[in-house]
């Protein structure tokens, strides 16, 4: 793979927005109080934790997502990506294999159907827009 063909600022700029909607959809403007309904967590585990730890961790392994996208994008097309086909590429994999991992994981674990929608929903909608932010900087 030639690196020289790789956005590394639409990778950064991809991942950081991933994880500032992140901060939307968990937030309690949407879905933190179902969210933590879901995973049974309590107002008190949730400030036990360390947040600089996975704030810090989330961001990182948003950002290498994001380089496995653009390595993606840019090895399966030949020609210029657009920001309409990097965002078709994240629904697909949102899709296609984000969600249905996490509907594997969440059978298993006995997790609710409410919260495989808030977890794959996230997923999904957060690789759509790092897909277009990559296809539209390459």
């Amino acid at each position: 793979m030639d690196f020289s063909q790789i956005n590394f600022l639409a990778i950064l700029v991809g991942g950081i927005l991933a994880f500032a909607f992140g901060a939307l959809w968990y937030s309690p403007v949407l879905f933190s109080k179902a969210w933590q309904k879901e995973v049974g967590m309590s107002e008190e585990d949730l400030a036990g934790a360390n947040m600089a730890k996975i704030f810090g961790t989330s961001l990182l392994l948003m950002l290498v997502m994001a380089t496995g996208m653009a390595i993606m994008l840019r090895g399966h097309n030949e020609g210029p990506i657009d920001w309409i086909e990097g965002l078709m590429h994240g629904l697909y994999i949102g899709l296609m294999f984000v969600a249905t991992s996490i509907g594997i994981n969440l059978l298993y674990q006995r997790g609710s159907f409410k919260l495989f929608l808030i977890d794959a929903g996230y997923q999904v909608i957060m690789l759509m827009i790092m897909g277009a932010v990559i296809g539209a900087w390459s």
